[in-house]
C-alpha cells in the first residue's frame, strides 16, 4: 500500500509539474556521476528548470552512439523536453520522442540484420520465385537498367523494404503514422530537398515518413517524396540542427555530434573515396556553423568513434558504449539538469505512456491499387493476397503491401488504411523503379586447379518485364568462354497475377570436355553443339517453389577424338521433363538459412535404338544452417541414367576435392558433403559481404547395375578454404584432397552446388 501511494504521489507530482511548466533540480556534488537525492525533501528541490533540447546528428552506423547517450542520460536522470534529429539521429530521436524505451532501441540494434538493411534489394527469401531463379542462373549482384538511350544505375545502392521494416520495428505500436507534432515529446526531423537544396523541417509529417526521408543517404537509400518534394538525408544541409531546436524554444541544448571526420590525404586513393570526401566536406562545414551557435550553458557531446565507419553496423556495441562514455565525461555539467528520483520517474512514465491501440482484424470493404505506369494494378492486387470481405489487421495489410517489393521492379510501396463504421478501406500506392523494367546483369565465373583444368565464362542476363497486362517477361541469358550459350525464354502467366504460366524457350550451347576411365585417366576429348526448342507448362508455388512440365526438341552434334580415330555423332531427340524446385535460401553465396531442392525426371519420347528408352533422374538437396559466427550447409545428390551415355559425373572443388573435375563417371552417382565456415571479417558493403574461413568433408562415388554400390568404396575427400563474398559471387581460395588419390589447389569464383 505504501509503495502504491508513493507511486501515485509521484505521478500526480509529475502531472502537475508538467502542466505548470515547473520542475525540480537536484542539489548534488558536481563530481558525482549518479544523483544522490534520497535525503533531500521533494519540496526543497522544486524550482523552475530550463527547457532542454537533445540534438542528434547524422552519421550512419556511428549514430548508434545516440542510444548510449540516451542510456547515460537516463542513469543521470536528465530529462529531455525537445528532440531534433538528422538521419540516424532522426531515427533514434524519433523513436525516443514517440515513447520507445532505451532497452527497446538497444534490442533493435542488436537483433536487426544490418547487412540486409544496406543490401541492394529486399532479403532474398522475400523475393518472388522468378527473381530467386535469376540468382541461380547468374549469381552476380552487378545490375543496371538497360534502355535504348544507354544504361543507368539504380537510384540507390540499397533497397527500401529491409530498411523500412527496421524503422517500423523501432517504433511503439501505433506511432508509425502519427504526425511528429503529436508525439509524447516535441520532435523535428530534418531533410534536404534534392531539387532545390533547401532545408526541410518535417513537422506535421507521419513519423515513419519523416524518419525515412531524413535517412535517405544519397547513393545508399532511395529518395523519398513528401508533399511533392523529393527529399534526401538532412545531413547535406544541417547535420547538427541546433538552430531548429532553438526555434522550438530550447533554452539548453545537448548536442551530440557523431559525424564522420574528414579523411586524411593518404586515404584518398580512389574515385569513391574522393566522392565521399566531398560529401563529408559539405557536412562538416554546416556542422561547424551549427557548433558556433551553441551558447555557454549548452553541452556538446562528441563520442570517440575512431575506427567506426559510416556503414560499420556490426560495431554497434562499441558505438553505444562510446556514447555512454561521452556523457559520463560531461557529467559534472549535465548533473545540473538532473531531476530527483521521483520526479524523473514521473517524467519517464509520461514519456512512455503513449496510447496503445489494439490492432484488431477488420473486414476489408474496398481495396484499390493506384496506377503507377506499365504494371497492371490488377496484377498487384492479386499478388498482394488481399481480398474484399476478408478480415485483416493493419499489420497484415502493411505486410501484404510490402511483399510486392519482392517483384524487383518497384522502388516503393505505400499502403494507406482508412477505417470507418462500414469496415476498412485500403489504398496501395506503388512506385515503379524506372531502371528495373529492362534490367541487365553481368557476371564472371572462374575455376582453376592450377594445372590444366581451367575454365572461365563471362555471362550476361537481360530481363524485360511487364510486356502485357498479365505480366509477361522476356529473359535472355548469354555466355562466352569455356562454354558458349545463348537462351531466350518468354514467360507468360495464364491470367492476371496467375501462378500458372506457359514458357516457350530457345537455347543454343557448345562446349568441350574430357572422357575418363574408371581410374580417372583421360581417354578421349569430346565437343558438342546443341540446339533446343521447348515449351513448359508450370505453376509457381508461392514465393518458394516451382513445378514444371516441359516438352522439347533437341539437336545434338558431337565430336569425339580418340588417340586412334575421330568420330562424329548427330541426333535429333524429342524429350519430356518434369521438375520440382524449392528455393528458400537467404543468399546463394554463403547461405545461413533455407533450403535448395531439385527433383528432375527426363525421358526421350521414343527410343533411338534397341534397348530401353533413354532417361535420367536426379535429386539434389541443400539445407543451410548457422550458429553464432559459423554458417554452413549439408548437401546430398543422387543421379541415374538408363538407355544412353552417362552424363553423371563427380570431381573437382567440393565435389570430391582433389580429384580431377568430372573424372568420376557412371550410370549412377551418389554424393554428400558438410561445409562449415566462420566469419572472420567483412568487405565494405559496397563491394561485398563476409570473409569466411572454412572446410568441407565430402564422400561420393559412381556405380552401376553391374557394379553395385558398396559404402566402403565411396571416395572420401576434404578441403579447406578462405572465401570472400564479392558482388560477382563467392570467391574461394582453397586446397583439397581425396583420400588415397590426388590433392589440388583451387581458385573458384561462383556458387558451389
Amino acid at each position: 500500500m505504501l509503495i502504491s501511494r508513493t507511486l501515485a504521489a509521484a505521478l500526480c507530482c509529475g502531472f502537475l509539474l508538467s502542466t505548470l511548466g515547473v520542475t525540480a533540480q537536484a542539489q548534488v556534488p558536481a563530481s558525482s556521476i549518479t544523483p544522490q537525492t534520497s535525503s533531500i525533501a521533494p519540496d526543497a528541490a522544486l524550482k523552475v528548470r530550463p527547457k532542454v533540447a537533445l540534438v542528434l546528428s547524422g552519421g550512419g552506423a556511428r549514430g548508434f552512439a545516440h542510444i548510449g547517450v540516451l542510456r547515460a542520460l537516463q542513469e543521470l536522470r536528465v530529462p529531455v523536453d525537445i528532440v531534433v534529429g538528422t538521419s540516424m539521429g532522426s531515427v533514434v530521436g524519433g523513436a525516443y520522442a514517440a515513447g520507445s524505451s532505451v532497452e527497446q532501441l538497444e534490442r533493435l540494434v542488436r537483433r536487426t540484420d544490418w547487412n540486409a538493411v544496406v543490401a541492394d534489394r529486399p532479403p532474398r527469401d522475400e523475393l518472388v520465385y522468378r527473381r530467386r531463379e535469376e540468382d541461380l542462373l547468374l549469381p552476380s549482384r552487378i545490375e543496371f537498367g538497360a534502355r535504348m538511350d544507354g544504361v543507368s544505375l539504380p537510384p540507390a545502392a540499397a533497397g527500401n523494404e529491409a530498411l523500412e521494416l527496421a524503422l517500423t520495428r523501432v517504433l511503439p505500436h501505433g506511432a508509425r503514422d502519427k504526425p511528429v507534432n503529436l508525439l509524447q515529446l516535441p520532435f523535428r526531423s530534418v531533410a534536404s530537398d534534392l531539387v532545390t537544396g533547401e532545408l526541410v523541417e518535417l513537422s506535421d509529417t507521419p513519423l515513419f515518413l519523416a524518419m525515412r526521408a531524413s535517412l535517405a543517404v544519397p547513393g545508399v537509400f532511395a529518395p523519398v517524396r513528401v508533399n511533392q518534394r523529393l527529399l534526401v538525408d538532412g545531413g547535406l544541409v544541417r547535420n547538427l540542427p541546433v538552430d531548429v531546436a532553438r526555434e522550438m524554444g530550447a533554452e539548453i541544448i545537448i548536442a551530440v555530434n557523431v559525424g564522420t571526420p574528414l579523411a586524411q590525404e593518404k586515404e584518398l586513393i580512389s574515385a569513391v573515396s574522393v566522392a565521399q570526401q566531398m560529401l563529408q566536406i559539405l557536412t562538416e562545414q554546416n556542422v561547424q556553423r551549427s557548433l558556433k551557435e551553441l551558447r555557454p550553458g549548452d553541452v556538446l557531446l562528441q563520442p570517440d568513434l575512431g575506427g567506426i565507419g559510416f556503414l560499420d553496423f556490426a560495431r554497434h556495441d562499441r558505438a553505444m558504449k562510446s556514447g555512454e562514455a561521452a556523457v559520463r565525461a560531461m557529467s559534472s555539467q549535465l548533473l545540473q539538469l538532473a531531476l530527483p528520483e521521483a520526479q524523473y520517474a514521473a517524467y519517464e512514465v509520461k514519456r512512455l505512456s503513449a496510447p496503445v491501440g489494439v490492432d484488431q482484424p477488420v473486414m476489408l470493404t474496398k481495396i484499390e491499387v493506384a496506377p503507377s505506369g506499365r504494371i497492371n494494378p490488377e496484377e498487384l492486387l492479386v499478388q498482394s493476397g488481399l481480398k474484399v470481405g476478408a478480415l485483416a489487421t493493419s499489420e497484415q495489410v502493411q505486410t501484404a503491401g510490402n511483399q510486392l517489393l519482392g517483384r524487383g521492379d518497384l522502388a516503393r510501396v505505400e499502403t494507406e488504411i482508412r477505417d470507418d463504421r462500414d469496415g476498412r478501406t485500403v489504398l496501395i500506392k506503388p512506385t515503379e523503379a524506372d531502371w528495373a523494367r529492362s534490367r541487365l546483369r553481368v557476371g564472371l565465373e572462374l575455376s582453376s586447379d592450377f594445372t590444366d583444368n581451367n575454365a572461365f565464362e563471362l555471362k550476361g542476363m537481360h530481363v524485360l518485364s511487364s510486356l502485357n497486362d498479365w505480366g509477361a517477361e522476356l529473359r535472355t541469358v548469354a555466355g562466352v568462354g569455356t562454354e558458349r550459350a545463348l537462351g531466350l525464354q518468354f514467360w507468360q502467366p495464364l491470367g492476371v497475377g496467375s501462378q500458372w504460366y506457359v514458357a516457350p524457350e530457345l537455347a543454343y550451347s557448345s562446349a568441350a570436355g574430357d572422357l575418363f576411365d574408371s581410374s580417372g585417366f583421360r581417354q578421349a576429348r569430346y565437343a558438342y553443339k546443341s540446339g533446343t526448342a521447348n515449351v513448359s507448362l508450370g505453376r509457381q508455388l508461392g514465393h518458394w517453389g516451382d513445378l514444371r512440365y516441359t516438352v522439347g526438341r533437341q539437336k545434338v552434334v558431337g565430336h569425339q577424338s580418340l588417340p586412334e580415330d575421330h568420330t562424329e555423332l548427330s541426333q535429333i531427340r524429342t524429350l519430356q521433363e518434369l521438375s520440382f524446385d524449392i528455393d528458400s535460401l537467404d543468399t546463394v553465396a554463403f547461405p545461413t538459412r533455407g533450403t535448395l531442392f531439385n527433383l528432375k525426371w527426363q525421358r526421350l519420347m521414343h527410343a533411338q535404338a534397341e534397348g530401353p528408352v533413354a532417361a535420367n533422374q536426379s535429386v539434389q538437396g541443400l539445407q543451410a544452417f548457422s550458429r553464432s559466427r559459423w554458417a554452413g550447409h549439408v548437401y546430398a545428390e543422387w543421379s541415374r541414367s538408363v538407355g544412353g551415355n552417362s552424363a553423371n559425373t563427380l570431381g573437382g572443388f567440393m565435389r570430391l576435392s582433389g580429384s580431377t573435375p568430372q573424372s568420376v563417371m557412371g550410370s549412377r552417382t551418389i554424393f554428400g558433403r558438410l561445409v562449415m565456415a566462420r566469419s572472420i571479417g567483412a568487405m565494405p558493403a559496397a563491394l561485398g559481404g563476409d570473409v569466411r574461413l572454412g572446410f568441407s568433408l565430402e564422400a561420393g562415388g559412381a556405380y552401376s547395375p553391374d557394379s553395385p554400390l558398396r559404402w566402403g568404396a565411396l571416395r572420401q575427400a576434404a578441403s579447406g578454404f578462405v572465401a570472400v563474398d564479392t558482388r560477382f559471387g563467392p570467391l574461394y581460395f582453397a586446397a583439397g584432397t581425396t583420400k588415397g588419390g590426388n590433392s589440388s589447389g583451387y581458385l573458384f569464383l561462383g556458387p558451389i552446388w
